[in-house]
Parts: C-alpha cells; sequence; structure tokens
C-alpha cells in the first residue's frame, strides 16, 4: 500500500492549520510504517487529497480514471469559509456547490468531528465519511516550568501578571474582534495573540481591530511551533473565541499543556469539550468577561489533567492507527 499525499498550494498554507494537520498526517503514516509520496511523478494505490482547488479536483478525477483509490479530507464547509475573507459570505453558496463537486470525487471522505461529518451528510454528500481527528504530537507538547520561564523572559512578563493568548489567523471567524474587545474590557490583563494573514485579504472590522493601540495588546505574528508550546506553558489562560471551526488544533494543543482554557460555546466542541470538565465555554462577550475574571482569580477549579485526556484521545500514534484503517478498507472496495 503506498498513499499519495496531496495538498494544493501546500506551501502557501503551511502557516496555518491545514499545514499543521498535512504534517500530522505524515507523522501519522510514519508511526504505522505506511508508505506515502508527495509527488505526483510517483506510483501510488491511493491518493489522499486535501484542498478542493482546480489541481485537486483534476487529479481526483484522473486518479480515479487509473482506478486508483481516492480519500477526500475534507478540511472545509462552507460554513468555516462564510466569516473568513473578504467576500466570503457572498460567495459561500457558490464555494459550497464545488465543495460538493470535489467531495464526491473521493471513494470515502474523511473530515475531522462529528460536527463536521454532520455538516457534509447534510449537503447530501453520498459517500462514507469518517470523523478522525487532526491529531497532535502529543509529546511536543508538554507542561514544563522550564517553558513557561522562557516565554515570560522573552515577552517581559513579571510572575505577578496574568497573560491570555490567542492563536489563529487574522480572520473574523477567529474570534479575533471578540479578543481585542476583551482587552479593551480588561485592562489589567496582558492579551498576546499568535498568527499572522495578510490584512488585505480580511474584512474592515478586522483591520480595525490588529490596528488596535492598547498597552495590554500584542500581535505577535507568525511563530514556529516551539513557541506555541512556550505559549501554552506561559500564559495563565488560552483564549478561543472561534466562531466556527472543523476542529480547531490549538484547543486541542492546549489541552496537552493542561493549559486552562475559555472558549466559544460552538456546535463543533459539543461531543469532546465539556464545560466547567475539561474546559470552560462562553456564549458572549459578557460570559467570556466574567469567566476569564473567574478563571484567572482562582474562583473555578482548574481542569488542566481532565483536559490532557482529551490530548491523548488525539495523539498522531492513535490517528494513523484509524487512517490505516480507512486505507485497508477503502483498498478492498
Amino acid at each position: 500500500m503506498k498513499v499519495l499525499l496531496y495538498t494544493e498550494g501546500e506551501k502557501i498554507f503551511s502557516k496555518s492549520g491545514l499545514g499543521k494537520a498535512i504534517y500530522h498526517q505524515m507523522r501519522a503514516l510514519d508511526y504505522e510504517n505506511i508508505e506515502y509520496t508527495t509527488d505526483l511523478q510517483d506510483d501510488y494505490d491511493i491518493a489522499h487529497i486535501n484542498w478542493y482547488g482546480p489541481n485537486s479536483f483534476t487529479l481526483a478525477k484522473l486518479a480515479k480514471k487509473k482506478g486508483k483509490k481516492v480519500v477526500y479530507h475534507a478540511h472545509s464547509t462552507e460554513e468555516d469559509f462564510k466569516n473568513g475573507f473578504i467576500f466570503s459570505k457572498q460567495v459561500a453558496p457558490a464555494f459550497k456547490k464545488w465543495l460538493i463537486k470535489c467531495y464526491s470525487l473521493g471513494d470515502v471522505i474523511i473530515t475531522p468531528t462529528p460536527y463536521s461529518k454532520k455538516l457534509l451528510e447534510g449537503y447530501g454528500i453520498e459517500k462514507k465519511i469518517y470523523a478522525i481527528s487532526n491529531g497532535i504530537e502529543l509529546d511536543r507538547f508538554q507542561r514544563k516550568e522550564v517553558l513557561r520561564q522562557k516565554f515570560r523572559e522573552k515577552y517581559n512578563i513579571l510572575e505577578t501578571e496574568k497573560v491570555i493568548i490567542g492563536v489563529g489567523l487574522f480572520i473574523e471567524r477567529k474570534g479575533i474582534i471578540d479578543f481585542v474587545e476583551l482587552a479593551k474590557r480588561l485592562p489589567e490583563y496582558r492579551f498576546i495573540w499568535f498568527g499572522y494573514s495578510p490584512l488585505s485579504a480580511t474584512t474592515k472590522e478586522v483591520r480595525d481591530a490588529v490596528n488596535t493601540k492598547l498597552d495590554n495588546l500584542l500581535f505577535a505574528g507568525y511563530v514556529e511551533q516551539e513557541e506555541i508550546v512556550e505559549a501554552m506553558n506561559g500564559c495563565d489562560l488560552y483564549l478561543f473565541p472561534t466562531l466556527e471551526e472543523t476542529e480547531g488544533i490549538p484547543i486541542i494543543e492546549a489541552c496537552a499543556c493542561k493549559t486552562p482554557a475559555l472558549i466559544r460555546d460552538i456546535p463543533v466542541f459539543d461531543e469532546w469539550l465539556q464545560d466547567g470538565v475539561n474546559v470552560y465555554k462562553a456564549k458572549n462577550l459578557e460570559e467570556f468577561e466574567e469567566k476569564i475574571k473567574k478563571i484567572l482569580k482562582g474562583e473555578l477549579p482548574y481542569l488542566g489533567e481532565e483536559a490532557y485526556k482529551v490530548a491523548e484521545e488525539r495523539d498522531i500514534r492513535i490517528i494513523g492507527k484509524r487512517l490505516r484503517e480507512v486505507y485497508e478498507e477503502v483498498l478492498k472496495k
């Protein structure tokens, strides 16, 4: 069995959640000793396609014509596209039709969560759909005091200061506008956002938020994975006010680091993240503000140990075994 892992425009997405997901696929297959290639000229048995661009569509059709099996990985839905970049709401209906056309070329479809699986089933796609997490390299995300100190020294943070971090692209869907608003409302805490995307491609509201000047707010830009691990260790709270996700890898990373986390109460998290059990949830700005204060004042219990169990279940070693099962099943058809 040999798998072609294909991601159209991989370099463009290397600094996004999709880039992490592709890397995790490679590591998962490594652990399972499954042979794979990224070279379109190589021979292969299964084309595992991670994007919905025209080249991906063409590859899927060509693979099927050659008698190869196609596993289409549905990382995107109309719902998470809507509140992305400029004009995304206007073109979302056409985008959905294109997604259906692409994903329907798969002999089977993989998507990260039961929530995104339900969305795709609602599109009327008549292919078997598997919900398999994008996974996490659990060994790379551990809670260590030395990492906490390294982070706080780098950003000149006193031990008496409370720090809240966010991670994501500069897009409305990630909740960046609310992140900035909370920084305004809570000047006693430091807020740091990690991640970057061109402001020219986003909405005016996001541009205004990113250009906000506050003494307690910092946009650190894109940083490598090692620094995210340090930030998860060094912060006092991971804030994830996202409006829509197909999964959300950073919340799994926070769970792996046993970092206190406050997330938006949206359907994608319903079946695996529980309010007051492994994370805390909020529905609106007022609830976010209230719970931030309670968490940082120690008025709500620490949930890090239960959160770690969420990450354990999504270790890429486990994901590799799930991918093998899908590959073997699709080859039998």
